[in-house]
């Protein structure tokens, strides 16, 4: 897909990054490499995610300045690698791209990918979250060799959506200071017939401060709380009355300086494409961001003109002064972004981390062991 006649080039014709964006098991003999077929690479950011942890991948620019190789030989079996690559093209222009891709895991296995990251800080709303590779038939068992903890104690209970995620919550949000572990006990465990968990790992993570920001789509304003204290109200622009944005409690599951949103990856027609959004903090699965905007500079605290997201003042390359600038500094996954007065239905419990939305008795009902 091309930049259009006259407009930037699309970041994926200028950064080619191989193996593909959200590819599936991918083989430890496929080779990752990241090119540009002019200008040159400014920065590439590879990390691989197992088992909670992430590990950066070392690698190096070539001479020429156009390609990008790793220094280890192959690709480690059963992890998520995210990549993220800068680049100038002949031109010029700068582009950023964001990819993922995940490697093979073994027949006979498999595995849970964790929220959040091992020894991570994170707000009060985090939810524990267990995505797993395979659909898991003997959910009991597999949920029998999970187990979460918090210092000090608190009631944590765990829910299934579908056959392949667990999570885990406390009945409210966590108190700031609350050091979590989870124990995932899963090797040898037989989440379907003839399937076995791989993993014997203990990560654990702590919870920050309390910050709880309450969009109220009727007032186009923000109140962003502390502690339980109103730091600040910051006017917003939500979704337009015919692209209204969900209601509801909604968690920060990650924080991207820069990022390119394209109506068409989340199912809408061409409406708009823009190469670098600033300050974008993702709330949904589905799409939803709360994040900077300048291409609206006057709609903040005046009218609701987005397609769902929740857009804060910012300029073209994101400032730190700027309300979107200001708020993202002083945020953290984890995070409780709340919507309310919007005419759109309330976000699904299973649509990013958004579990806060059921009730405890409705949320301990998704226990797979009676």
């Amino acid at each position: 897909m091309g930049g259009g006649l006259g407009g930037p080039p699309a970041p994926e014709d200028v950064i080619r990054v191989a193996p593909d964006d959200n590819s599936k098991d991918v083989r430890p003999d496929e080779r990752l490499r990241i090119r540009v077929p002019g200008g040159r690479l400014e920065k590439v950011t590879v990390v691989r995610s197992q088992d909670a942890q992430d590990t950066p991948v070392p690698g190096h620019i070539g001479d020429n300045g156009l390609t990008w190789l790793p220094d280890e030989d192959r690709l480690a079996l059963a992890a998520k690698y995210t990549v993220d690559v800068v680049a100038l093209d002949s031109q010029g222009r700068r582009s950023a791209r964001h990819t993922t891709f995940t490697t093979y895991v073994p027949d006979e296995r498999f595995i849970g990918y964790v929220t959040p990251e091992n020894r991570a800080t994170v707000g009060t709303g985090m939810i524990v979250s267990l995505a797993f590779n395979r659909e898991i038939a003997n959910r009991a068992a597999v949920e029998r060799a999970v187990r979460v903890t918090a210092r000090p104690p608190v009631e944590i209970r765990p829910h299934w959506f579908g056959k392949d995620r667990l999570d885990f919550r406390p009945e409210q949000y966590w108190k700031p200071g609350t050091e979590v572990t989870v124990d995932l006990h899963l090797r040898d465990v037989e989440g379907a017939r003839g399937i076995y968990g791989l993993q014997d790992k203990t990560f654990s993570f702590t919870v920050g401060r309390s910050q709880v920001s309450l969009v109220d789509v009727t007032k186009h304003s923000m109140d962003v709380r502390r502690d339980g204290q109103l730091l600040a109200t910051v006017p917003v622009t939500a979704g337009a009355p015919k692209h209204p944005s969900y209601n509801g409690k909604m968690v920060v599951m990650d924080m991207l300086e820069v990022t390119r949103m394209n109506s068409q990856t989340v199912g809408f027609g061409g409406e708009y494409d823009i190469p670098d959004v600033p300050h974008a903090m993702k709330l949904t699965d589905s799409g939803t961001f709360l994040h900077g905007n300048y291409w609206a500079p006057e709609a903040p605290g005046v009218a609701n003109v987005s397609h769902g997201c929740v857009g804060l003042r910012d300029v073209k390359g994101g400032g730190s002064d700027t309300p979107a600038g200001w708020f993202f500094d002083r945020s953290l996954i984890g995070d409780v972004i709340e919507v309310v007065h919007s005419k759109d239905k309330t976000v699904a419990p299973d649509n990013g981390l958004g579990g806060w939305n059921m009730s405890w008795k409705e949320w301990s009902a998704g226990s797979a062991v009676k």
